[in-house]
């Protein structure tokens, strides 16, 4: 029920991930969103609104959408819960409903901030704590570098601290702290990193805490859409342009293909006892079927069970 787009475009990507990657996909919602559409339901009688307090949302609205979503992964009757709606509200339910992995101390948010030409850099935490501990760094770090491991197959993926600059000695009492516990937790640690590092190929996990973290993930959001932006209205600015458009777009379009946020599907709650995937506010149709096929990715891969050994093990 949630997103800018919802319910339509909700729904039919819904029915388009129903249809393309032969997976059941159950609609949780209001009942006359979510009836008659040939697929399973989950009726609900509240909605929690995208400008909501996300924490009273969950507990006073306990016949939400969201919380019925995360209910129904908690219960066994879906194996993922995928949603565009309010992000804190999200997980919170998730949070709330399924329960935290045992020995994690925070959940967080990883984002694959795609890097065209090569594999997406996960950011985490991306929003869920605005305040850190160094040792919640060093648990977000274990738990992306699984994430890398089994959603990009990435071997021992490269883990940087944001910082800035790359000096070790560099950074808030936080990023120092975190810094000396990252060089000896038996990590691919490779240091420090900066803002402009997170769009290369020298990273592959870049750990902060989420209030830093969403700052980066909104500038470079905004950044990427205003510069694509800019270089396929220039392409149509004149007639000499498009003529040299039509040699361009070959080339510009598996790019700007790669840095739309509906290609990929989705950031996940990572430290939570099932698959929660939140997708972003203004979902298409293609991205929640992007959602749905990384939800049921990480279910078959089992990426929770591989994430609570690592947490127990490094507890």
């Amino acid at each position: 029920m949630g997103g800018d787009k919802a319910p339509g475009e909700i729904v039919q990507g819904a029915l388009q991930a129903a249809e393309q990657l032969g997976v059941d996909v159950l609609l949780v919602g209001l009942p006359d969103a979510v009836e008659g559409h040939g697929l399973p339901t989950l009726t609900c009688s509240e909605v929690i609104g995208m400008d909501e307090d996300p924490g009273q949302g969950v507990r006073r609205k306990k016949d939400s959408s969201l919380v019925r979503a995360a209910e129904a992964v908690r219960d066994g009757k879906a194996s993922a819960m995928v949603s565009a709606g309010n992000t804190g509200a999200t997980m919170g339910a998730a949070l709330l409903r399924m329960g935290r992995l045992k020995g994690v101390h925070r959940p967080a948010i990883a984002t694959p901030i795609p890097v065209p030409g090569t594999t997406p850099t996960i950011l985490l935490d991306a929003g869920a704590n605005a305040e850190c501990t160094a040792e919640w760094l060093v648990q977000f770090a274990r738990m992306g570098a699984v994430m890398a491991t089994e959603r990009f197959a990435i071997d021992k993926p490269r883990i940087g601290l944001l910082s800035i600059g790359e000096e070790e000695t560099k950074g808030n009492s936080l990023v120092k702290e975190a810094h000396l516990l990252l060089r000896d937790a038996g990590l691919n640690f490779v240091g420090n990193v900066e803002g402009r590092d997170i769009l290369t190929d020298e990273i592959d996990v870049v750990v902060t805490d989420g209030f830093t973290g969403n700052v980066a993930l909104k500038t470079l959001e905004g950044g990427i859409k205003f510069i694509v932006g800019k270089v396929f209205e220039a392409m149509m600015s004149s007639d000499e342009a498009k003529e040299a458009a039509k040699v361009l777009l070959p080339a510009l379009a598996p790019v700007a293909e790669d840095l739309d946020p509906d290609s990929h599907g989705g950031a996940m709650l990572l430290g939570v006892d099932g698959v929660c995937i939140i997708s972003h506010g203004s979902s298409s149709a293609r991205a929640v079927v992007n959602a749905v096929r990384v939800a049921k990715d990480m279910v078959e891969k089992d990426l929770v069970d591989r994430l609570r050994v690592v947490v127990t093990g490094a507890a």
